[in-house]
Parts: C-alpha cells; sequence; structure tokens
C-alpha cells in the first residue's frame, strides 16, 4: 500500500541529495519526519553538505537562543509592570495621613532591620530610601529631631570616607556633624568595591522608648495577625 504521501517521494529524494537538511524537507513538503527517514536511508551527504547543514544547524540554534532571551524578558518585563501597576493601584488607595498605618510600617521595618539589643532607637542600611523613610517617620510620629542623629558609617577599605560622608549626609539632609564613626573592614583590603555602592549608614537616635514601642507593636501585630 502506497504512503499518501508517496506523490512526494521523488521531491523530497531530490532536496536530499542536494544536500537540504530534515527539517526542512520536512517543513516544505508537509511530510512527517518519520516517512522521511524511511526514505533516506540510502542517501549518503557528502562532507561538503555535512559542513554546511552543520553551520545551519549553529546558526539554526544561535537564532532560537537570541528568540528564547527575548521571550523570557519580555514575560519578565510583562509580570514586573503587573507587579508595578499592583502596587500603584494599592499605594494611591492609601491614605498618606494615617500615622497609624505609617508607623506599622515603621514597626515592621524595624523589626527586621533595627537594633533591638542595645538600649537605642537605631537602624542600618546601605538603601538611602530606607534610612529616608526612617528619619521621616521619626519626625511624623514622634516629633524627633533628626539633627540629633548620630550617624556612623561602615566602609571597605578602597572607600573615600570624606566622599561617602558627604554623599550620605546630601542623601539623608543631614549635617556632616552628625557623622560621628567612620568604621573600615579591613578584610576587604586589595578588594574593589563596586561603584554604586556607598558602604552601611548606621543611623541613632538614641530614644529606648521608641525602640520598646515600635518592638511591641511589631510582634504583638505578627502575633494577631498569624491567629487569625
Amino acid at each position: 500500500m502506497k504512503s499518501k504521501w508517496f506523490e512526494l517521494k521523488e521531491a523530497a529524494l531530490k532536496l536530499r541529495r542536494n544536500g537540504q537538511a530534515l527539517r526542512e524537507i520536512e517543513k516544505k513538503l508537509g511530510i512527517p519526519r518519520s516517512t522521511l527517514n524511511g526514505w533516506f536511508k540510502g542517501i549518503v551527504l557528502t562532507q561538503s553538505q555535512k559542513n554546511k547543514l552543520e553551520v545551519k544547524r549553529k546558526k539554526a540554534l544561535v537564532s532560537a537562543r537570541r528568540k528564547a532571551v527575548i521571550w523570557h524578558n519580555k514575560q519578565k518585563a510583562d509580570r514586573i509592570n503587573e507587579a508595578e501597576a499592583s502596587a500603584k493601584e494599592f499605594i494611591d488607595n492609601f491614605d498618606k495621613k494615617d500615622l497609624r498605618s505609617i508607623e506599622l510600617a515603621l514597626a515592621m521595618l524595624y523589626l527586621g532591620e533595627g537594633s533591638k539589643k542595645n538600649c537605642e532607637t537605631s537602624l542600618g542600611s546601605s538603601d538611602p530610601m530606607i534610612l529616608k523613610f526612617f528619619l521621616s517617620a521619626l519626625k511624623k510620629l514622634y516629633k524627633f529631631d533628626i539633627n540629633k542623629i548620630r550617624c556612623e558609617l561602615y566602609l571597605r577599605a578602597d572607600q573615600n570616607s570624606d566622599k561617602i560622608k558627604k554623599f550620605w549626609a546630601k542623601e539623608l539632609g543631614l549635617p556632616v556633624s552628625c557623622f560621628k564613626g567612620i568604621n573600615i573592614d579591613k578584610r576587604t583590603a586589595g578588594k574593589a568595591t563596586y561603584e554604586n555602592y556607598k558602604g552601611v549608614c548606621h543611623l541613632r537616635c538614641g530614644n529606648v522608648a521608641i525602640q520598646r514601642k515600635l518592638v511591641f507593636i511589631s510582634r504583638l501585630f505578627c502575633e494577631k495577625a498569624i491567629k487569625e
């Protein structure tokens, strides 16, 4: 019994003898790969034809990888945009004048990043935005004079302490006089620092009462959320 592809057999054999790749013939004639494999068993390609097919294969592989990267990047960009839109909707509906919400946010931040061992309210970070929020919340919630903040920097060996001090003073809106200590990690000597890394800035406001309140708020909130 003849295959329904039989009328295309000669055309397929001719393409193969001319050095066409299986996938190209399959796509061009619409003949299944399994049928083509059976027809092409007796055909031996020349080394030149094999070399050309290998070059095509590698080019196709590179092209496929590029397309895959583009596809994955687009998928990632779509997910990021979706997350950003969702976050924006949340913030747009957030009452920025609700001090209770700001205090809860500060308490949760402090639970994760703030100092809880020493008898003071202090927090360190390499992210200026986190420290800006910390200072802003202290002012709004507790009328704290941020000019009384004591700042300490933790830097790598190759960083210029004077430049970094000025960077943090400008970012946080604090006078340079607030920066009282510079700590250098000697273990980093001889190792280059990333260009945008400005070390860790630690802010100390000394008021232990604020620390205690924030820790209690955060822990009680977590306990209540877990139970409910």
